[in-house]
């Protein structure tokens, strides 16, 4: 198939949900603000999309996510004080995050599933190609895994979601697709299921939460019935947009931390630590000393 000629601009960032599965933290935090280390699962979402060649990145928000749009603004008061305390290395940690892309904020003003969220951000979007990532699924690789996305989106002119292997018994936590082979770890995408049972999972290729997708994904999600609770389904939308053009799923080269999970999210912590050579020592001393005492009594 003929490469795009269209480049891939722009990425939308679902952040509406209301991360009761972090609650009470998340009763006045942003679920996406929670930070690995030190720095807010939203912004190692953004920094995976700016260092992919995003440059407009469209947040789609909900009551009381505030937070999130401020992090991501010029806070004035902070650089400046920093700035005359002599701490110029923090302030420009500060003064960076402004100027890291340019967020585009829109409200999902009811909880009607992750295929409407992408929908509130259609008149954004427009006609053209866009990335979609999720913000609490952090993946850790080399080259950014919605950059390897665009690259095969470029290549092939198709639309294109990450898959992973699972385990069977976990089937039932993601959209599963099957398909036939297209290339090199690149499946051509024949069937969909959100969330199936072990014995109904027509495959163990799980998507993790990383897509790139032509804008006629839009209609697709504008013309399907709604599931259960009267949410919109992605998975659904991405079902119907197989059947009209070539949609492809690509088994991405990274490692992948579920960080909207209690124990995802202290795996990734900890991954993140041990990345940071100021980090790793202290880290791997912490966790020898809990091992040896048994850890909780």
């Amino acid at each position: 198939m003929a490469r795009s000629t269209l480049k891939v601009r722009k990425a939308v960032i679902p952040a509406a949900g209301l991360g009761t599965r972090f609650l009470p933290a998340t009763q006045s935090i942003p679920k996406e603000m929670l930070p690995i280390i030190d720095i807010p699962m939203i912004q190692l979402i953004v920094e995976e999309a700016v260092r992919s060649g995003i440059e407009d990145i469209i947040l789609v928000t909900a009551r009381h996510k505030e937070a999130i749009e401020n992090h991501f603004d010029l806070n004035y008061e902070l650089t400046d004080t920093l700035e005359k305390k002599g701490k110029k290395d923090l302030a420009e940690v500060s003064r960076a995050l402004s100027s890291m892309c340019n967020l585009i904020s829109i409200r999902q003003k009811q909880p009607l599933g992750l295929g409407h969220a992408v929908l509130c951000a259609a008149p954004v979007v427009g006609n053209e190609p866009f990335a979609i990532l999720l913000g609490d699924d952090l993946i850790d690789s080399k080259v950014p895994c919605t950059r390897q996305l665009i690259d095969i989106y470029e290549r092939e002119g198709s639309s294109v979601v990450a898959i992973m292997e699972v385990p069977r018994a976990d089937v039932n936590k993601y959209g599963i697709v099957a398909g036939k082979p297209a290339g090199p770890k690149l499946l051509e995408v024949e069937r969909m299921v959100e969330k199936p049972s072990p014995e109904q999972a027509p495959s163990q290729w799980a998507i993790p939460g990383r897509y790139v997708l032509s804008p006629a994904i839009f209609d697709c999600l504008r013309n399907i019935k709604s599931g259960a609770g009267g949410e919109i389904q992605l998975t659904d939308g991405l079902a119907a947009l197989a059947k009209i053009e070539r949609l492809l799923a690509y088994q991405y080269e990274g490692v992948r931390y579920d960080a909207g999970d209690r124990v995802g999210y202290i795996d990734a912590t900890l991954a993140y630590a041990l990345k940071r050579p100021e980090l790793a020592g202290p880290v791997r001393e912490l966790m020898r000393k809990h091992l040896a005492s048994g850890g909780a009594k």
